[in-house]
């Protein structure tokens, strides 16, 4: 198999996507690439990386500049272990311009008062933007925090139109 990579030039900075037999593996910002670039080589060790366009990098291009319906009908493939993937699941049922608490994400992925795991598995997202991890906030209607910096989370629920408290 091919692992396809873009780089993107975006208005929070640089973001690289990759996309594998048409599913996104990882996106992320430039700067955060060896990490999550090193999860995909342990998921498949035997796959060729070329650089190239892909619809997955178009897509999060349109998405960040301004079609926010761009990433709904993306396949993502995170991998992950299966309390992980029914967190990154739910995380995509947020809807756009609106923010949950880990409380919320918790009761939505079915995981009762596991606010602690679903953090955890909240951070581990190897698909940034496209599984929106910024939309969930602190139960005190904090930002909170994000791998990618506060200030990108406050940019990307501000694109969104998300009404942040003072919290």
């Amino acid at each position: 198999m091919t692992i396809i990579t873009a780089d993107l030039d975006t208005p929070v900075g640089p973001v690289r996507v990759a996309a594998r037999d048409g599913a996104v593996v990882a996106c992320c910002y430039a700067d955060h690439w060896d990490r999550i670039a090193a999860k995909v080589v342990r998921r498949f060790p035997d796959d060729d990386w070329v650089e190239g366009p892909t619809p997955a990098a178009d897509a999060v291009a349109a998405y960040l500049g301004g079609d926010l319906a761009a990433l709904d009908e993306l396949v993502v493939d995170a991998g992950g272990t299966e309390f992980q993937q029914r967190v990154w699941d739910a995380l995509r049922t947020i809807p756009r311009g609106q923010t949950w608490s880990y409380k919320d994400l918790a009761a939505a992925a079915g995981a009762g008062d596991g606010m602690r795991a679903v953090g955890q598995a909240n951070g581990a997202n190897p698909v940034w933007i496209v599984v929106p991890c910024h939309r969930v906030i602190r139960s005190d209607g904090s930002i909170g925090g994000y791998g990618g910096g506060v200030d990108r989370k406050e940019w990307l629920l501000a694109h969104e139109g998300a009404h942040l408290g003072d919290g």
